[in-house]
């Protein structure tokens, strides 16, 4: 009779057995040496059946525990084959008319060129002898393998094959254009929809390729004839290869399902997270959706942990900027703010500034909403508005607990401001960002809201206002000469009868064609002093107390923009277009 024990016994030693087997492989062994993937992640790749059959290294890579290059790399060093880069893929050309879209998918290999009688195929996986042949019998030739990243081998095929009917996509094989109107209504399907490995797969893309190219958001947004996708790379957006209309709303559901929403509610915009694996790497993913005329729209920020610098050297600050900032952090009490618009910084630098202030003696609270980095040591609270949890609430709470350093993620109402104000009279120092386009406009802000002018001249240490531009590739920005009669047209100080040096951004390889890469700050730091207290007490306006500011010793968004383009960090065109406002 088979006895339980038995049966467990068999189990225990079948998954031994399948661990040995899948440790001999020369591939896994070079992973686990250059430390490219943990042998506990290994093992559970061991539960899971193949991702839609694909061999062990795509299985790897679909699953974000190795990341794209990393397994190229890797398949290189096994095969001692050199991996092509993305430019060596032709721009266009002809598949070979015996191999299906849906064949070419299946192999994750795609025909890039001809030599002689012989196709030149450029896989993912080299080592999948049965494709090979496959192809090679398919078109009764012989084949030329060349090894190629997933990445730039499903782009590829999505170029070659963009004449394949709109039937064929992944997509809307699983959706009937004529019924997309019905679908939508029927949750329960959508909701099967969305769960479907091709819908799965083109969100999976959109995130992997996100990830790649180092965007900082992805924008979906349904269109009267398609589902148009944008990324924004270095504050800049870029459309990327929309998904039919009809698969609209099984696109935005999947995504909806990760981010824990509510995919039967469409009429009012929500919020969500997602924390996923994306590339070997822990990224973390906000969510917001809004319904539209044409569906929902939705914009995913991709926060990378890996990426993030929490330096104030690496975020732009010099060396004065940088003395004028951590003087104003090093204050036992009072508010310092950072300011800008959205997307430009505010929050990465006030963790920055946290960095420096975490130690034993101090105890540090912040409120945000929402969370978007952990920091080791410091207690870090979610605002949930539906359960009351608000930035007012939670600041109540917070100063009965005795904390040396408040951070609160925004000041958004009067009461928030209040609360804070009252902290920092109290012997608290209170970090927080504010939307104002410049450091003197948060005065302003702050007299609009309702607060009293003696207030904000006892409690406010200083203001730090902040944009961000594109950095210049190194390794194809262009100098040139400016006379010095332009460059004072330009704001740029020179001598007479002598020429500034700025720079272009061209584009190469390295930048993928853009001429940058990376983001930099512009920072003004706006610190108070007599002459700006009085000012404030008269509710002089924001022009009257930039101007004091200035001559205090301030230097402008603007000033520190020009410093950079005469160092050939960014450009001329850079700065202008995020200060040209003032």
């Amino acid at each position: 009779m088979y006895s339980q024990s038995a049966g467990a016994e068999t189990t225990k030693r079948d998954i031994e057995n399948k661990k040995t087997g899948i440790t001999s492989d020369p591939l896994i062994k070079y992973l686990l040496h250059d430390n490219k993937l943990r042998e506990h992640e290994l093992y559970r790749v061991l539960d899971l059946p193949h991702y839609q059959n694909d061999s062990l290294a795509l299985t790897l890579v679909r699953l974000g525990l190795v990341s794209d290059a990393d397994m190229a790399q890797a398949l290189s060093g096994v095969t001692g084959l050199e991996v092509l880069s993305a430019n060596a893929f032709p721009q266009d050309f002809p598949p070979p008319e015996q191999l299906s879209l849906r064949f070419i998918q299946a192999i994750h290999a795609v025909v890039i060129g001809q030599v002689g009688d012989e196709l030149v195929l450029a896989m993912a996986d080299p080592r999948d002898f049965v494709s090979i042949d496959a192809v090679a019998m398919a078109c009764c030739t012989k084949v030329q393998v060349r090894l190629a990243q997933l990445a730039h081998i499903d782009q590829a095929i999505e170029r070659y094959y963009a004449h394949a009917s709109e039937k064929n996509s992944q997509v809307d094989q699983q959706l009937d254009k004529h019924q997309s109107a019905e679908i939508t209504d029927d949750v329960e399907h959508l909701r099967d929809l969305a769960s479907e490995a091709p819908v799965i797969r083109a969100v999976n893309t959109l995130l992997q390729r996100a990830v790649e190219q180092s965007a900082s958001d992805i924008h979906i947004e349904p269109l009267v004839d398609r589902l148009r996708v944008r990324y924004r790379i270095d504050g800049v957006l870029h459309q990327v290869e929309g998904q039919p209309t009809a698969s609209g709303a099984a696109v935005i559901s999947r995504i909806k399902i990760m981010a824990h929403m509510d995919i039967a509610e469409r009429r009012l915009p929500q919020d969500g997270r997602i924390q996923q694996k994306i590339l070997g790497r822990e990224i973390d993913l906000r969510v917001s959706t809004i319904p539209t005329l044409y569906g929902e729209s939705a914009v995913i920020r991709l926060l990378d942990k890996d990426r993030i610098d929490l330096q104030l050297d690496a975020l732009g600050f010099d060396a004065l900027i940088k003395q004028n900032f951590v003087s104003l952090l090093e204050r036992a009490h009072g508010i310092v703010l950072v300011t800008g618009p959205t997307g430009s910084g505010k929050t990465t630098t006030l963790y920055a500034g946290l960095q420096g202030l975490n130690s034993l003696e101090r105890k540090i609270i912040t409120v945000e909403d929402p969370v978007e980095y952990q920091l080791a040591g410091i207690n870090q609270i979610q605002v949930k508005q539906q359960i009351g949890l608000t930035f007012a609430t939670a600041l109540r709470a917070i100063v009965r607990q005795d904390p040396d350093v408040i951070l609160i993620g925004e000041m958004r109402d009067l009461e928030t401001a209040r609360i804070a104000v009252q902290s920092a009279l109290t012997g608290h120092l209170v970090l927080s960002t504010l939307h104002t386009n410049d450091a003197a406009g948060a005065i302003t802000r702050l007299q609009d809201m309702g607060l009293e002018n003696y207030l904000l001249t006892s409690t406010i240490n200083g203001i730090l206002a902040q944009r961000l531009v594109r950095v210049l590739c190194n390794h194809c920005r262009q100098a040139y000469q400016l006379s010095s009669g332009a460059a004072q047209g330009m704001g740029v100080s020179a001598r007479p009868q002598e020429d500034v040096t700025l720079y272009h951004a061209t584009g190469c390889e390295h930048c993928k064609g853009s001429g940058y890469n990376g983001r930099i700050a512009l920072l003004e730091c706006l610190e108070m002093n007599e002459e700006i207290r009085s000012l404030v007490l008269t509710r002089a306006d924001a022009t009257t107390i930039q101007r004091a500011a200035i001559k205090g010793g301030m230097r402008t968004m603007f000033q520190h923009g020009v410093a950079l383009a005469r160092q050939g960090i960014t450009t001329m065109e850079e700065v202008l277009r995020v200060t040209q406002e003032f």
